[in-house]
């Protein structure tokens, strides 16, 4: 075997590796290039302002925190008042839709960004978020994070958030409640009203009058000194129990109330309004009803205020703290009524805990005025079983409306046409079939009438 020959036998052997690697090579290169696939959460997204169809359960991305953020794995969050109305539309600044709702939840860090400091991965926490509470993973600025204290479960940190920092603040800074003083809380029923009156016996000889609808009495009995029926409190009732009037009136709800809450305050009194639920009058926001309510609400003269030696002031968090950059103060409250809670000095009343897919029940819940005390939503719970719809009922002897028979008359009548026109082809067919055939027979008969003239004519021929 020559030189030459051994080259060309052996180079294959050698060129094949290289190729195998080559290719190796290139598929390992597209596999680096392949972006690692994304890991989705579930989340309570608002696709549209409007009804509870609007609000849906959706696989989101899962967030990664910024520089300044922490990421948290939600364990715990909760449902007050301003979530119904950012589905509605009714709340300003709210992001466009598509977005993931709510405001408050707790749980524990799951990663932090570069330049955050007091935090670390596993710590327990609570949040307030402007949106984006309602997800299993939610990334939240560190300032707007809070550490829980030992002894306190996530449920009750959530339910502990809002409520009570919104409270203390309206009792000790806006009205700045003294002892031996009488406090009016319009809505003593829910999450807020509760926690008021809770705050409330932490300051000696306070005696407080609370509103709510009379299906809740028999669970707020010992919340108050005084219970009163919604549907039907009037200014004397009150003053028969705070004979010359209140000191406070406390009210979420706005409307019709201010007039005669305005009117119930002793000289040195102050009316504090922390809510608009009053304009919230249907499952979706109605600009009718939503001016009407604004009309019915008294318009007071700066002047009658200093004449009558009364105040009128308003507290709104989610303006304070994601507007108006008060996170130090809230972070100072957020401490003192976990303080109160360790102290064993307050107790959040939970309604009830809501699985994700079943907030449009929680949120109806809500909307109806139902529910005494906290509403809670848990990732990880387990959604109601769903009932089986049953078939709907086969209509018997319902009588023929005149647009039926209409219509079933036209379908007759079509149909009919339909077999007539049919018929009529048919029979077309079968005519122009008989001609042809018809046709054929005759030239059969002729042919077969000028073979037998032929043959006559032969044997004529043959006779000569």
């Amino acid at each position: 075997m020559t030189e030459s020959e051994t080259k060309t036998e052996v180079s294959p052997v050698e060129d094949k590796p290289k190729e195998e690697t080559a290719a190796a090579g290139a598929e390992t290169t597209a596999t680096a290039n392949e972006e690692p696939p994304v890991k989705e959460m579930r989340a309570v997204v608002l696709t549209g302002f409007g009804g509870l169809k609007s609000v849906k359960i959706q696989q989101k991305p899962q967030p990664t925190p910024a520089e300044d953020e922490v990421l948290i794995r939600v364990r715990a969050t909760g449902l007050n008042f301003p979530d119904l109305m950012a589905r509605q539309g009714a709340l300003d600044n709210l992001p466009k839709a598509p977005f993931i709702m709510g405001f408050e939840l707790a749980g524990e860090v799951e990663a932090v960004g570069e330049k955050v400091e007091g935090f670390t991965v596993g710590q327990r926490v609570c949040a307030l978020s402007d949106m984006k509470a309602w997800a299993e993973l939610t990334a939240v600025p560190a300032k707007h994070c809070y550490p829980l204290p030992d002894g306190i479960s996530y449920q009750d940190a959530a339910a502990v958030l809002v409520n009570y920092t919104v409270a203390h603040s309206l009792l000790f800074d806006v009205a700045n409640i003294r002892k031996g003083q009488t406090v009016l809380i319009l809505s003593i029923g829910g999450g807020v009203g509760q926690a008021l009156a809770q705050l409330c016996k932490t300051v000696k000889d306070v005696t407080v009058i609370g509103i709510a609808s009379k299906a809740k009495h028999e669970q707020l009995n010992d919340v108050c000194h005084h219970l009163l029926e919604r549907e039907s409190y009037t200014v004397t009732q009150v003053k028969k129990v705070a004979e010359h009037g209140v000191d406070v009136v406390l009210d979420c709800s706005c409307g019709e109330d201010v007039s005669r809450g305005y009117s119930l305050l002793k000289p040195m009194g102050r009316y504090v309004l922390y809510g608009t639920s009053f304009f919230v009058s249907g499952e979706t926001k109605n600009l009718f009803s939503f001016a009407k309510s604004w009309w019915q609400v008294d318009r007071i003269n700066p002047i009658k205020l200093y004449d009558d030696n009364k105040s009128i002031s308003g507290f709104n968090m989610r303006h304070l703290l994601f507007q108006q950059g008060q996170h130090a103060y809230i972070a100072e409250k957020v401490a003192t009524v976990f303080d109160l809670f360790k102290s064993s000095k307050i107790s959040p009343v939970v309604d009830s805990t809501w699985a994700f897919e079943d907030i449009a029940e929680a949120m109806q819940k809500m909307h109806d005025r139902k529910n005494v005390g906290k509403l809670l939503l848990d990732p990880a719970k387990e959604p109601k079983p769903r009932p089986v719809e049953p078939e709907k009922p086969v209509k018997v002897g319902r009588k023929e409306s005149r647009k039926d028979k209409r219509n079933k008359e036209k379908k007759e009548s079509e149909e009919k046409s339909k077999k007539e026109a049919d018929e009529k082809k048919a029979a077309a067919t079968d005519k122009k079939s008989d001609d042809a055939k018809e046709a054929n027979d005759k030239d059969a008969s002729k042919e077969e009438a000028k073979k037998e003239n032929g043959d006559a004519e032969e044997k004529e021929k043959s006779k000569d």
